[in-house]
């Protein structure tokens, strides 16, 4: 046998698997969006580290600390403070911004939050479709917000530009719309998990945000997969150093435990004042605001606010995670990280609430963070042999008060773990984050989350006892010769076999035997009467893409395929092989299958 033989042998048998197996299929497609998003988010966060660099060092002259996993550049600053440049480069950004919004994706304006939220949207009410310009734009202007000082974070822009690439790959690809919407949490799990560097809270994270009280299932295998990939990408780029750099704190004394749900009440409680501030600013404030002026110079003006602010209250610039590595060394006092939780709050309301972009997951993170340093020092100073390690309040602060606002406990967790490297928090985590949820379970931070699988359109068909899936296509389907057309037929041949068949859609096979395509009438009859392009047009100028069934399909996937294709017959295909076609599926077929398993359970009952 020949290589060339073995290596189209190998091919076939690898498309076989592909198709036939759907844990195959998503290994290869969550493998395929992982590499995808984790380059995307190697770009992202290499535009942001050196225009941070360019901004608000060279240009501005602030010395802001970095961690060590977001210090990418280094170099001599400004010889002195410029304060007037983060307005200016703000409110550049704010005009820049409200131009390509309103010209280009004025619908992004109603879509949530943040980022995050856009994806949470699409997959419940937009059938997980984004168009590709949206996360496009949004992720270039979130790059040049962060990078000019804004308050908002990475997670949120990455996470649509990762969704945004998982649906566009399930569109290239003919994916169902099911499957589209899989595809899509896959993209924003890669997407998180490379940018924070922790690919299992990412891909948990991805699909437990879009419920308040559920998960995606279905999405668990490709989304781990592509954020494994994605982090595995990224590492490769820049290292696999975490973002914070963190002692190795262990929860030792069942003592400590109050101090942890005093913790959880006062992340509850800064969490409802992060949500209602931002919605106040946003809807009662900005809103209004665009009303009158448009969202041009409603986002500049937002960027004036926030560059005036942080150039004189530095510590609520950008991302901040440098100030939360100072605040779990314990070098920050307890006053400044209490003005900094209000100080922060309102940047970010100021940024994202005026329409500039970025995401509210790290400021989150942030507050979360900062707020756990307050209680933490607090703790140690009235009870210092008990609460030893003030630091480790800080990382537990940040898990605990993201999952109270996002109804996400187990992703923000898992982060904390991966972050720390282990899990010598996990009693404290899981007590503070559970109490927080509790505590603020009427506090939500992105607009779009619904409370679980049957409040969502995407799953409106499980709401109801799926009679389809009870049968297979092998019990109704027509067996038979079917006709088959070659791709290169011209017309004229053609018009020969329709004139000797009451066949609908034609099976279409290409050189080495496989269905290439489906020929509906329809399209015959547009040419049909066209004598001049008798020898001009061949069927693979007229056919539409592919479309298949296995005897062993259930007829709702076989629904699903005639409502995705829009065609009336669909061929049966062996399960061994299939390029052998053993008849047609009509869609007359499943109705009537339907109608007699209704009448035959009313019967019985």
């Amino acid at each position: 046998m020949s290589p060339i033989f073995r290596t189209i042998e190998r091919w076939r048998h690898f498309l076989r698997t592909y198709r036939q197996i759907p844990a195959m299929r998503w290994l290869v497609l969550g493998v395929g969006v992982g590499v995808c998003s984790g380059l995307a988010a190697a770009l992202f966060y290499l535009g942001v580290e050196y225009l941070r660099h360019l901004f608000l060092g060279l240009w501005a002259g602030y010395d802001l600390p970095a961690p060590v996993g977001e210090n990418l550049f280094h170099g001599a600053l400004h010889a002195e403070r410029r304060p007037w440049v983060i307005p200016c480069l703000l409110t550049g950004v704010g005009l820049l911004t409200g131009w390509l919004v309103s010209r280009f994706i004025p619908e992004s304006v109603q879509a949530g939050t943040d980022g995050t939220d856009a994806m949470i949207k699409a997959f419940h009410r937009q059938l997980g479709k984004i168009r590709p310009r949206v996360p496009a734009i949004r992720g270039l202007m979130a790059v040049l917000t962060i990078s000019a000082g804004g308050s908002a974070g990475q997670e949120g822009p990455i996470s649509q530009v990762g969704a945004g690439l998982g649906s566009w790959l399930a569109d290239r690809l003919g994916l169902s719309t099911r499957e589209r919407r899989i595809l899509l949490l896959a993209g924003a799990a890669g997407g998180l998990g490379a940018i924070f560097r922790a690919p299992l809270g990412g891909a948990l994270t991805a699909i437990e945000v879009i419920y308040r009280e559920d998960f995606e299932a279905e999405a668990v295998l490709p989304s781990v997969l592509s954020s494994v990939v994605a982090y595995s990408v990224f590492a490769l780029i820049y290292g696999a150093d975490p973002i914070l750099t963190v002692p190795p704190f262990r929860f030792r004394s069942p003592l400590e435990l109050p101090f942890y749900a005093f913790l959880a009440a006062a992340c509850a409680g800064t969490g409802w004042l992060y949500v209602k501030s931002f919605f106040f600013i946003k809807y009662s404030v900005f809103a209004r605001i665009r009303g009158r002026i448009g969202i041009l110079w409603t986002c500049a003006l937002g960027g004036l606010l926030m560059g005036s602010f942080g150039a004189l209250f530095p510590e609520v610039l950008s991302g901040g995670y440098g100030w939360l590595e100072l605040a779990i060394a314990g070098e920050l006092p307890l006053l400044l990280m209490a003005a900094i939780v209000f100080g922060k709050i309102l940047a970010t309301s100021l940024t994202i609430g005026s329409g500039l972009s970025g995401g509210m997951f790290a400021p989150a993170l942030f507050v979360g963070g900062m707020t756990g340093g307050v209680v933490g020092q607090a703790a140690h100073g009235l009870f210092p042999s008990v609460a030893q390690h003030p630091g480790a309040y800080v990382l537990v602060g940040m898990a605990a008060f993201f999952s109270g606002i996002s109804g996400a406990p187990i992703g923000p967790i898992v982060m904390v773990c991966e972050i720390t490297q282990g899990y010598g928090l996990l009693a404290p985590l899981m007590l503070a984050a559970t109490v927080t949820l509790v505590l603020g379970r009427k506090v939500s931070l992105y607009e779009n989350q619904v409370e679980n699988k049957f409040e969502s359109p995407a799953h409106t068909s499980d709401a109801t006892i799926n009679i389809l899936e009870q049968l297979q296509v092998k019990d109704v389907f027509t067996p038979g010769r079917v006709t088959v057309l070659e791709e290169g037929m011209h017309l004229k041949a053609l018009t020969h076999v329709i004139a000797d068949t009451n066949e609908l859609n034609f099976p279409v096979r290409g050189e080495d035997d496989a269905i290439v395509g489906i020929l509906p009438l329809q399209e015959v009859r547009r040419v049909l009467y066209e004598d001049a392009l008798f020898d001009l047009i061949v069927v693979r100028d007229l056919m539409r893409p592919p479309a298949m069934l296995l005897p062993g399909d259930d007829l709702y996937s076989a629904l699903l395929k005639f409502v995705d294709t829009d065609y009336s017959q669909v061929p049966v295909v062996d399960q061994e092989d299939q390029t052998r076609i053993l008849g047609l599926l009509n869609r007359q077929d499943v109705f009537q299958a339907y109608s007699r398993t209704i009448r035959r359970l009313k019967d019985e009952g």
